[in-house]
């Protein structure tokens, strides 16, 4: 009679496990089979809407935020998985909204994305504690990796 494999697990570790038939698989705290949550920052409606349009077929609920008022909003009303932040909004921009998301959701790894020519200014959100940035536009394999790393999610394999 197959018995489920015993695991022994601790939260944030990398571990092994049998499989039912007999292969030896990673373990970690989340897989692809838990979604990730994430809050998707930015003022150009149409850019934002695509992009989680595309991010939702992904396995990644995605909350999106149109203003950095909005986002502060959702997270004091939810957690996130991770966050990905527009650095040029009218308002609160970027890099204040990651400051104000370190007090609210500090644990929270928040992905910067800037237009072409305002790097310094990304580089600057990494000092303040961003997970990383990348240039829009952007390849969408390339935010889904960064997605993935920052979640601790392993990468989903392309179907």
């Amino acid at each position: 009679m197959w018995a489920p494999p015993l695991l022994f697990y601790c939260p944030g570790q990398i571990g092994k496990a049998q499989g039912k038939g007999g292969e030896v698989m990673d373990v970690l705290e989340k897989d692809l089979k838990t979604p990730i949550k994430l809050l998707l920052v930015d003022d150009e409606v149409g850019y934002a809407n695509v992009l989680a349009n595309r991010l939702g077929k992904r396995n990644i609920i995605v909350r999106k935020a149109y203003s950095g008022q909005e986002a502060i909003l959702a997270m004091r009303s939810e957690d996130f998985d991770v966050a990905i932040f527009d650095l040029k909004m009218e308002g609160i921009d970027g890099l204040e909204l990651l400051r104000t998301s370190r007090r609210l959701l500090p644990h929270m790894p928040v992905i910067m994305l800037t237009g072409h020519g305002s790097e310094q200014a990304a580089r600057e959100g990494l000092k303040e504690g961003a997970f990383d940035y990348l240039t829009k536009p952007c390849e969408l394999e390339e935010l889904l990796e960064k997605i993935y790393q920052a979640s601790g999610h392993k990468k989903k394999e392309s179907v």
